[in-house]
Parts: structure tokens; sequence; C-alpha cells
């Protein structure tokens, strides 16, 4: 095999990890790193869409707004909650979220893991692409610190729905990309089968966006990945967030929402 095809093969490996089915899911960072999590539902316009879940949270002693991407692991879970791929209500959810955490000043800890936004008709007619735009501003502007970490998959303008923010952790076999390997392939060269030629050239991995100056930290996960004990990834992860969320208070709100401005207008420069 070619250094090329190494490095392919490698970055791949990277993609099926950070969709194992047994990889923690964003409940389970929940309820290992925080106390007293209080479930909200529903958009107020629509319906509840259980692909993205949130609420307050107390970390230690401080109240935090969790907003979250959650893949199902049983197969009626998995229905249940569309595979992590969220619809225009569960984006509105997570802009009332947004809203209600500036209104209390509750910092915001966003957990990314969807393939992205669900495609469906229905979805379309009901503003998906406006419901994530709406997202976009509102976490732009928010008056809070926002955290956001990357648990297992970070899909397209599904993830950003719920991913800007002051910091970008990403756990260490997790993946952040414009799309996932097989959209790629399909859209440029209308090959599926070019997935793992395709999530090379995507530059998805932790390590990569950590290279380019994207993410602020990886987060370690124990040996072989996430899933091989759960225990060891929540804990590395509740500390980076504990140590980032610091930081960031100790900055002035205005500087604040200065510097992330700054920092998505810097993006590709």
């Amino acid at each position: 095999m070619s250094d090329n095809g190494s490095v392919a093969a490698a970055t791949w490996e990277q993609v099926e990890l950070a969709r194992h089915p047994d990889r923690p899911y964003a409940l389970d960072y929940i309820h290992a790193i925080f106390s007293d999590f209080f479930e909200l539902h529903g958009d107020r316009v629509f319906g509840d869409d259980h692909a993205i879940i949130g609420g307050p949270a107390a970390l230690d002693k401080q109240t935090v707004m969790v907003i979250a991407q959650q893949k199902g692991r049983t197969t009626a879970e998995r229905a249940m909650r569309n595979f992590g791929m969220a619809n225009p209500e569960g984006y509105r959810k997570a802009l009332r979220l947004i809203r209600q955490a500036e209104r209390f000043q509750f910092p915001i800890v966003a957990f990314v893991d969807t393939s992205g936004a669900f495609p469906g008709a229905g979805a379309e007619e009901r503003g998906i692409a406006w419901a994530i735009a709406d997202n976009l501003v509102a976490l732009a502007q928010a008056r809070v610190p926002i955290v956001t970490l990357v648990i297992g998959e970070g899909g397209s303008g599904g993830a950003l729905g719920i991913g800007v923010g002051d910091r970008l952790l990403m756990m260490e076999h997790s993946i952040y990309s414009v799309a996932m390997p097989e959209a790629c392939a399909s859209i440029l060269w209308r090959d599926i089968a070019r997935k793992v030629e395709a999530a090379d050239a995507l530059k998805l991995t932790a390590a990569d966006l950590k290279g380019l100056g994207l993410a602020d930290e990886i987060v370690p996960e124990p040996p072989g990945g996430a899933h091989n004990d759960y225990g060891v990834a929540t804990d590395a992860a509740g500390a980076a967030l504990r140590r980032h969320l610091g930081a960031l208070e100790a900055i002035a709100i205005d500087r604040l929402v200065e510097e992330r401005y700054q920092r998505y207008r810097k993006i590709g420069a």
C-alpha cells in the first residue's frame, strides 16, 4: 500500500471509531459529568425532537445549559431519536434553550454527535435551513460563554446548528467536517465507494482540526477508544469542560463575544 493509501486507511479507521456503536453518547456524558440535569422538551411551534436534548444541569456548584445531539443505542431508540439527525423543531428547541441560557446567564455546553441534519422532505417543508441559520446567529451573539465538545461525529450544518462557540474540544477519536465522507464522495465523484479517499481529503480528524487551528483541545480517550472505558472518557471530558469554562468566565462578556466573532471570521484566511 502506498503512503497515501496508508494515511487514507488510518483516517478511515478514525471515522469508524467515531461511529462505533458502543461509544458513549451524549446522555452518558451528561449523567457522568453533571448532576440535576432537567430535560426540557418541545420547540413551542411544532413539537418535540428527540434527536436534540437539553436543559439546565449542575456542573459542581454552577448551573449550565446543556444542549446535545443524542443517537439511539437500541433499534427502537435509534428510530425514536432518528439516529441523531434532527428536524427543524430540534434546532428550534435548541434556540429556545440558547435564549433561556442568556436570560438566566447560564454558560452553554454543547455535545455534538450527528452525521448531519435530517434531509427529509418534511424537514425541508418546515424550514430546516432557516432553523439552523437562526441558531448560528443566536450562538454567535449569545452573551454567555459557550464550550462545544464533539464526542463522535460532527457532520455539516447539522453539527453547526448547536456547535458555534468560544472553544471547540474534540474527543480523540471524533471527527468534524463540512460533510460526511459518503456525502462528499457522492457529491464530488458520484461514487460512494470513494468514501475513504473523501475522508482523507476532508481533514476531519481531531488531529487534523487541531493542526488547522480549528480545535482548541483534543480530549484523550482510553486505549482503543472511548467505548472501552466510559469512566476514563467522561472524566477526561469533564476535566476539559471545567478548565475551559473557568477560563472563559474570566473574560469580560463584550470581549468574549468579539473574540468569538473574530474566531469564525478568520477561518480559512
